[in-house]
């Protein structure tokens, strides 16, 4: 049993008056965000000084008691202050190198949200209700909260599509997944969203390429009406509309597949990809986006570490397709047109298959000493061929250390 903070997503239908008050609130915290991010900007750039949360705070304070913007006292503070705690976190990730540079909150597209801290709702009864609202929030309860718990954290958004949501951050107590000895690797593909080493492909649904015709009528509609009328926003929430219900199949899919990927195997190895990297295929971009393949790793992460489960990632260069897993050759090149191909030795392999088997066995080598799977170098000082040696290194399991240096070396 372990205790973990989880968010409970609920779809929710606002009264006209509870609409207005929200969309005031969500307008204030893109106000204040993009307003303190100009200000700390400024200081950079004119004084070489770093403002920190508290004087951030202190000057909405300040601009809360100018005539110009005495608009910020009709909503409730505490989105407001929250806004500036995620400017903090925002700075935070810049000067650690994990994100870039902050970018303002746009009004068409950024998501419209706003987060409320426990001292900001009442939840009371089952009923939640929020600062400056005189009735509760008509929420439609898909599921239950965790028995005994209550929410700590409630965030209110709006997405293009105008569904309402309130996701309520409880702490929930999640049990161990029963104990299982079977591993699997996962090689992502495009034809087959995942092929896993027992041989079983499972085959993308292609769910943007599915609702591709009426992406486009809609998209169309919305080319045809005149900027700034009302038709055009109808327009324009009719193509939102297309891309949610994209998104929600796509979702519910990614869920289903990686559930099922953690509850029946104890070892899940993936390959590490560069997706940023991959969407430069300009040919290749749109059904790579559309595969998601980064969604689907996040929620392998968060679930194997719920239920127990071990991880392994192996490392973006270790060519699990050019390696032949009977014999160690790894071929020199290996177009993508090619989906199967004989190796010297005599055995015949199928790309996705290969590669998947491949992967499961330097995923268990590294788990087993303890490290990460090293990369594959193109020449040695010995007359062998150097990738041949490292893909028997690797199915050998020796495992990979790092110098001080950064630089990387083979345990000895």
């Amino acid at each position: 049993m372990q205790q973990v903070r989880r968010a409970f997503r609920y779809r929710f239908y606002p009264t006209d008056e509870q609409a207005a008050e929200l969309s005031r609130t969500y307008g204030c915290v893109r106000f204040v965000y993009n307003r303190a991010l100009e200000e700390r900007t400024h200081a950079w750039h004119s004084e070489r000084r770093r403002t920190s949360y508290a004087e951030s705070s202190a000057a909405l304070t300040g601009w809360k008691k100018t005539e110009e913007l005495a608009f910020l006292t009709e909503v409730s503070s505490v989105p407001l202050q929250q806004a500036l705690r995620h400017l903090q976190t925002a700075f935070g990730n810049f000067f650690a190198k994990r994100s870039r540079y902050p970018r303002y909150k746009s009004r068409k597209k950024s998501r419209a949200s706003a987060e409320y801290t426990r001292s900001a709702f009442r939840w009371r009864d089952g009923e939640l209700t929020l600062a400056k609202m005189a009735e509760p929030l008509d929420i439609r309860w898909s599921c239950p909260l965790p028995k005994g718990s209550e929410p700590t954290t409630v965030t209110v958004s709006r997405d293009a599509a105008g569904r309402w949501y309130a996701s309520l951050l409880c702490e929930d107590t999640i049990a161990p997944a029963p104990g299982t000895k079977s591993a699997v690797g996962i090689d992502a593909g495009i034809t087959s969203l995942v092929t896993l080493s027992t041989g079983e492909k499972i085959a993308n649904p292609q769910h943007e390429r599915r609702d591709r015709v009426h992406l486009a009528r809609a998209q169309r509609e919305l080319s045809r009406k005149a900027k700034g009328s009302a038709n055009r926003e109808k327009a324009r929430r009719g193509v939102a509309r297309v891309h949610a219900r994209i998104a929600d199949r796509r979702r519910d899919f990614l869920h289903k597949l990686s559930t099922r990927l953690v509850r029946e195997n104890q070892t899940v190895v993936i390959e590490d990809l560069t997706v940023r990297n991959l969407l430069k295929n300009r040919k290749l971009a749109r059904a790579i986006s559309d595969a998601s393949w980064t969604t689907l790793r996040s929620m392998l992460e968060y679930k194997c570490a719920w239920y127990g489960r071990e991880l392994v990632v192996v490392d973006r260069r270790f060519p699990s397709s050019r390696l032949c897993g009977t014999c160690g050759t790894v071929r020199e090149k290996l177009p993508l047109n090619v989906r199967e191909w004989t190796c010297g030795c005599g055995a015949r392999h199928d790309r996705d298959v290969n590669a998947a088997r491949n992967i499961k066995a330097a995923g268990l080598a590294a788990s087993a000493c303890g490290d990460g799977v090293r990369p594959q170098r193109e020449s040695s000082w010995t007359g062998r061929s150097a990738m041949k040696q490292e893909a028997r290194r690797v199915t050998a399991g020796i495992p990979l250390r790092r110098d001080r240096g950064g630089s990387q070396r083979s345990s000895p």
